[in-house]
């Protein structure tokens, strides 16, 4: 009997091969094959007046893709669709099931949380159907993606300077532009602190007379340091056991934010890489997936892992370091029951994996690694001491903390902020007055929420409940690429353009592009995914409030007057203009569409090295559609091109042109490459 399963990736297929063996057939989608057409009202793809009915075309170059596959699903006797374990993956089994025409006695469907043999032998014994409530909620995302970026992208197009707008995307921006005015506007307001320092710590005053005190002014300040001696009375020593909890193994929004915050890594990098992680790596094991699936709200974590972890922490560090799960507090929005992410067996250790990682797959998954291990281990136990001093009804207070248990610190400590502050005994000293060396004053000034940084956007982006796992890298991509936001010291600054396109959004789009409106669809779309809510209903009512809101738009909106050159148009003497198209900025006529005068842009020669064929100068060079390449300066004359960069150093195998490409150096004429 010959069986056939479709995995998304290539890498995932060759990984799943080695534990199938010959009796499977696997081949890879490559992702989605198929999406919305631009047909139909709006170029929408969607029939909005027939019931939202959808379209669909194969993506540009997948055609010859699915034909191979039509022919495989045919020749085989039984159909696996095997594709990611998210809705995402659900709807990508339902085109394939339908472009391929696979019938409903002919298929299953299978999932499975990491690709380990065991795990994926075993999600074959328990297939099932297509889960329709999740496509249909996955494609009812689609469609309002569809539907709010295609008109509110054409309108800023035609309205502004913008490019782009989009259901998620326009709120997170609206997120960033808030927090920078909330800055601009923010009055600071004076305050100062008084310290006493002694020669073992430091104590800061924080009442009078048993009430807090709040100094507003130096004169204030002043007038407590005259009314103060050195001499300082031990009021109270209170010290107390405190224990302090690991936290959750990471979901997708976490592992981020910490891969963020430690690493550096932006969060596409993070997923980039956790990807390759999921998919499999080869190792002496054979290639294998090395975590669990990588989109996920969920904490939980798998009893086979857990008491497969808590044998390994008892084996290395002893019985008392073993604790139990540690899972956040729930939300509403956990959207599939997945596990959160950790390594696939606790046993793969970073250090046993080092040789077949690259340098920051190996800095990814020892965070991950750490994590799952830690949020498995026992509470790190402390000792905390506050000790209040008394000095003329004035009352100061010191804190110190001392570790006594390191519990899940023992592998976690690197990743944690927190630190010990060490007091002395003070039950040692001969008297209860203590001598201060030095009392001062200090002066502060209130400051605003900070900016967002990556991670902090994140943070607040899954708090509000606005996009998904998945959708969080994508979105603050699609932020930087569109130029409505800059990064300077990791934080967003909106940009010029970015504020005018929130301004416009909200004076006609406010009741939509807001956090609540965004968070309460992400709650229907969960609701249709669970088959309680009908989505064409969803739909409707959306539609019927956007779209009147969007055709006032076209009819109310101001229009950008374009920037003038202080150049005229060469051929009806009318002003030229900056305008901005699909593949950025050109100087066109204001006359447009009575005169369609472009400027052509003059590139600057960028010299690169002289040309390996020919005795000219190999230049960069942009294409119609502003892509860089390199050529020959003497073209026609000399053909030389090249996508990549080339480099003077001649090929060791052949003597030909070597290039730079993401991956190494590589020979034009041979196969050599190199480092």
């Amino acid at each position: 009997m010959s069986k056939l399963l479709i995995v998304e990736s290539p890498h995932k297929s060759k990984t799943i091969g080695a534990f199938l063996g010959n009796d499977y057939k696997i081949l890879a989608s490559e992702g989605h094959i198929m999406d919305l057409a631009t047909s139909g009202k709006f170029g929408l793809g969607v029939d909005v007046e027939h019931n939202f009915e959808a379209s669909y075309i194969p993506i540009k170059g997948k055609k010859k893709l699915i034909a191979n596959l039509k022919k495989e699903a045919l020749k085989a006797d039984y159909v696996y669709l095997a594709t990611d374990p998210d809705r995402e993956g659900e709807a990508i089994s339902w085109h394939l099931k339908n472009a391929l025409e696979i019938p409903e006695d002919h298929y299953e469907r299978i999932t499975f949380n990491e690709i380990t043999k065991d795990v994926v032998l075993d999600s074959l014994k328990h297939p099932r159907k297509i889960d329709d409530p999740l496509v249909k909620s996955q494609e009812t995302r689609r469609i309002l993606d569809r539907i709010i970026g295609f008109r509110l992208s054409k309108l800023m197009q035609s309205k502004t300077g913008g490019k782009s707008a989009g259901r998620v995307q326009s709120v997170a921006l609206k997120l960033i532009v808030d927090r920078e005015r909330e800055i601009l506007n923010f009055v600071p307001e004076e305050y100062w602190t008084i310290t006493a320092d002694f020669k073992d710590f430091t104590a800061t005053l924080e009442k009078y007379k048993n009430k807090k005190i709040e100094i507003k002014g130096e004169r204030e300040a002043d007038d407590i340091l005259n009314a103060l001696s050195k001499a300082f009375k031990i009021s109270a020593v209170e010290q107390k056991e405190a224990k302090r909890n690991s936290k959750p193994i990471f979901k997708t929004t976490t592992m981020q934010q910490m891969a963020s915050n430690r690493l550096n890594f932006p969060s596409s990098k993070t997923m980039r890489i956790a990807q390759k992680l999921y998919e499999g790596v080869e190792t002496k094991e054979g290639s294998i997936g090395l975590i669990t699936y990588m989109r996920t709200d969920s904490e939980r974590v798998s009893k086979e892992f857990v008491s497969e972890t808590k044998s390994f922490i008892e084996k290395k560090y002893g019985k008392e370091y073993v604790g139990s799960v540690k899972v956040s507090k729930k939300t509403e929005n956990i959207q599939d029951a997945h596990e959160g992410i950790r390594p696939t067996s606790i046993y793969r250790t970073p250090e046993s994996l080092k040789a077949y990682l690259s340098n920051d797959e190996y800095k990814l998954y020892e965070l991950i690694y750490d994590r799952a291990l830690a949020s498995i281990m026992s509470a790190a136990t402390l000792l905390n001491t506050n000790v209040i001093l008394e000095n003329n009804n004035y009352f100061f207070k010191a804190t110190g903390s001392v570790l006594q248990f390191d519990g899940y610190l023992k592998v976690y400590r690197p990743f944690e902020d927190q630190k010990d502050t060490i007091l002395p005994d003070f039950s040692s000293y001969h008297s209860d007055v203590i001598v201060s060396d030095e009392i001062h004053k200090e002066q502060h000034f209130t400051k605003p929420n900070p900016r967002y940084t990556e991670s902090s956007l994140i943070k607040e982006m899954e708090s509000l409940g606005i996009g998904r796992p998945s959708t969080y890298a994508p979105t603050i991509q699609t932020l930087k690429d569109r130029d409505y936001v800059k990064i300077e010291e990791k934080k967003f600054f909106p940009t010029e353009i970015g504020i005018e396109i929130t301004d416009k959004l909200q004076e006609f789009f406010s009741h939509i592009v807001n956090v609540e409106y965004t968070a309460n669809m992400e709650s229907r779309l969960d609701e249709i995914a669970l088959d309680h809510l009908d989505h064409v209903k969803v739909l409707k009512e959306f539609y019927q409030t956007f779209e009147p809101m969007v055709e006032d738009a076209f009819q109310k909106m101001e229009k950008k007057e374009a920037e003038k050159t202080g150049e005229n148009c060469p051929e009806c003497g009318s002003p030229l203009v900056i305008r901005r198209g699909k593949f950025g900025e050109f100087v066109a006529c204001s006359n447009y569409p009575n005169c369609k005068y472009i400027k052509k842009e003059e590139q600057k020669k960028v010299e690169i090295m002289p040309c390996p064929k020919c005795e000219g100068t190999v230049i960069e060079k942009k294409t119609k559609r502003g892509k860089i390449f390199y050529g020959c300066n003497r073209y026609p004359k000399c053909d030389f091109a090249s996508w990549d960069k080339p480099i003077l150093k001649k090929c060791p195998s052949c003597g030909g042109t070597l290039v730079e490409k993401k991956s190494g150096i590589a020979c034009l004429n041979c196969d050599y490459k190199g480092s």
